[in-house]
């Protein structure tokens, strides 16, 4: 149960009181060996002789260095004997050991579990800080937003400067392979833009209806509609890594107005879209909020029931004053457990993945990345009856 105790309890705290009870402990092992020894040392009633007619006759103590023993004669009938006088001054001087030294050692006690907490929260500062340090990476608006932040811990080259310096190391680590990871993933995407760009312009001159035949055509329109997935493959992995990056410079944004403007240029088929935009002003880049509208919508449309589906945008300020954007639709029943995985890169539901649906399965992941980038949440949750109730969140304009 104590361990239990302890065991809930701060490092410093503990400490403290490992330094407190140990002090106390060494202080009435002190005050019990100091009274057996004094103990020892005071004379008994029983050792006590007077051999001379002053002695307790008229000071009614004994004198320095006489060896006293008990007399008849050292008694008067009108008070206590001299052997009861010594026994109740032995008593009281060890009564009075215990309780001054009983006092003095719980103000001394005190005394020192205090300092000892100022010891131990001196000692242990340059643990809160590198606590602190991980506290702000891991808050962060996306896991490497703050890795090029170092402790950098001074100080004298001790366990806990060894656990900051290592942990430096790591952060740096971290650092190079996320940029390297975005590098990567930037430079193979443009790379691969100017290909698949000249795939398209020879396909398109290649169905053309004066000189191909409806075979040729046939083929050519099949393999321009994978061209064009592949481009929108690359589209969405150079917008994902642009999206991770941190928004240097903000504008004012209305969600309202971003909302009005892509649902006038969705077009839903037989899907039903209705908009209630509501006034939400935020900061920050305009494109990339546009586009996180726009895969939101555009997965709502994509992902429905064949008739009578519908999608309803909102826009407005939540009850924390922050601005939130809300995207529901109908369609297949999502389990709540696949939901996580609907925002990783490149999956979708099973039976979409193996039915080939179209789009790269980027939508949510890029709309993740652009919220984060803003300071900002996303959250989804499956709809009664069907479909998902998609939910950005982000910061008010102040």
């Amino acid at each position: 149960m104590i361990r239990n105790w302890l065991a809930r309890r701060t490092i410093r705290a503990r400490l403290t009181l490992v330094y407190g009870g140990l002090f106390l402990l060494a202080g009435l092992l002190l005050l019990g060996v100091t009274y057996v020894l004094v103990s020892q040392r005071l004379p008994q009633g029983s050792t006590i002789t007077t051999t001379g007619p002053e002695v307790g006759a008229t000071t009614g103590s004994p004198v320095p260095g006489a060896t006293v023993r008990p007399s008849p004669a050292t008694g008067g009938g009108n008070g206590p004997s001299f052997t009861q006088f010594v026994t109740d001054t032995r008593r009281d001087a060890l009564n009075a050991l215990l309780t001054q030294g009983g006092i003095a050692l719980v103000v001394v006690g005190a005394a020192a579990i205090a300092f000892g907490w100022l010891i131990a929260g001196r000692l242990l500062q340059p643990l809160t800080r590198v606590t602190e340090t991980a506290r702000r990476i891991a808050s962060a608006p996306d896991a490497d937003r703050g890795l090029h932040e170092r402790i950098a811990l001074d100080g004298p080259a001790d366990e806990i400067k060894e656990l900051a310096d290592t942990f430096d190391v790591m952060l740096e680590r971290l650092d190079h392979a996320f940029d390297s990871q975005r590098r990567f993933i930037g430079n193979a995407s443009h790379e691969l833009r100017t290909p698949l760009t000249l795939n398209r312009t020879l396909l398109e001159v290649m169905i053309d209806p004066a000189t191909a035949s409806p075979e040729l055509a046939q083929l050519g329109r099949t393999l321009l509609a994978i061209n064009q997935r592949h481009e929108r493959l690359i589209d969405g992995l150079l917008l994902l890594a642009r999206s991770e990056r941190e928004i240097p410079e903000r504008s004012y944004v209305d969600m309202a107005d971003i909302v009005e403007h892509v649902i006038t240029q969705t077009a839903a088929g037989p899907v039903t879209v209705e908009a209630e935009p509501g006034e939400a002003p935020t900061t920050g880049n305009p494109v990339l909020l546009e586009r996180l509208v726009q895969n939101l919508v555009e997965n709502g449309v994509r992902y429905n029931i064949p008739e009578g589906g519908w999608v309803r945008v909102t826009s407005g300020t939540g009850p924390d004053g922050s601005v939130e954007v809300r995207v529901a639709n109908t369609g297949p029943v999502v389990p709540r457990y696949e939901i996580p995985s609907l925002f990783e890169p490149f999956r979708r539901l099973g039976t979409e993945q193996l039915s080939g649906a179209p789009g790269a399965g980027l939508g949510l992941s890029i709309v993740r990345a652009v919220a984060r980038a803003h300071g900002g949440t996303v959250r989804a949750e499956p709809r009664d009856g069907g479909g998902l109730v998609v939910t950005v969140t982000l910061p008010r304009a102040t």
